[in-house]
């Protein structure tokens, strides 16, 4: 998969020169390339079969953003299936860099339902996929439209100077335990996560990009998942997850930027 987001990521330029097309009948416009999505399959996952997820895969994102810089998703999977699941890509077919990210999870990630929440950047309207694939090596999808435009392009919320001062900061917070036995977790990360695509306000330049582009959460020492991230993370990456462990087990993240800068945090006992 790392090879297949770093053949993706190269192609970033072809898929934002993309445009939207006609209007559709309410006057919205409609994607200029809806068949995005075949080569963005073809570099991911090659010849591979994608079943559909339904009733394995619950996509819940916005028919309508309110802000295309960040759109909320979340991405939840029983536990009869989730159990077998080995990884999670999320995919957005008409981003710059169409891959959002792949969880790929561990021990800690649990037997019981599974959920996953983040931010994205959405830059048009598009199709925005969860891909699960199981033990059994099977890939399994369910996809959402969202509605919105700009979102990779638009202007950071601090300026280069404040965001420095707060990069790497973490908060890490637990919760109680769910009745099947899993925890709920969030993770938040101060980095300003720059798409190259945005212009700075006052300088008018455009910010090189720089973003998470990998993580790893633990607690008591198991992996709860790793992520490997592209430039369609929101600002301020933000993660809400189930997990199996001990909310007073320390809960460890480690992250690090595509300028090569390494961040960590881990929870304390007034965080859970």
């Amino acid at each position: 998969m790392r090879k297949a987001l770093g053949g993706i990521f190269g192609t970033a330029v072809l898929v934002a020169a993309m445009s939207f097309g006609a209007l559709a009948e309410d006057g919205s416009p409609t994607v200029a390339n809806p068949s995005a999505w075949d080569g963005i399959r073809k570099d991911a996952f090659g010849q591979r079969e994608i079943l559909d997820g339904a009733g394995k895969i619950v996509l819940e994102a916005p028919v309508r953003a309110e802000d295309a810089a960040t759109v909320p998703i979340t991405v939840r999977m029983p536990a009869a299936f989730a159990a077998g699941v080995k990884s999670l890509t999320l995919i957005i077919d008409q981003n710059p860099s169409p891959v959002v990210a792949t969880f790929n999870y561990g021990d800690a990630a649990g037997n019981g339902e599974r959920m996953l929440a983040t931010r994205v950047r959405v830059d048009q309207y598009s199709d925005v996929r969860a891909i699960a694939e199981t033990n059994d090596n099977k890939l399994y999808m369910t996809t959402a439209f969202v509605k919105a435009s700009g979102g990779c392009s638009a202007p950071a919320s601090k300026d280069a100077e404040e965001a420095a001062k707060t990069m790497g900061k973490m908060h890490i917070k637990t919760a109680v335990a769910k009745e099947d036995g899993s925890e709920v977790a969030q993770v938040m990360l101060k980095h300003p996560n720059t798409s190259g695509m945005a212009m700075d306000q006052i300088t008018h330049a455009y910010p090189p990009a720089r973003f998470i582009d990998k993580l790893s959460v633990t607690t008591g020492g198991k992996l709860i998942f790793s992520m490997e991230g592209g430039i369609s993370i929101s600002e301020d990456p933000n993660f809400r997850f189930t997990y199996q462990g001990n909310p007073s087990d320390e809960m460890a993240v480690k992250a690090e930027d595509s300028a090569g800068t390494q961040f960590s945090g881990h929870s304390t006992p007034s965080q859970s």
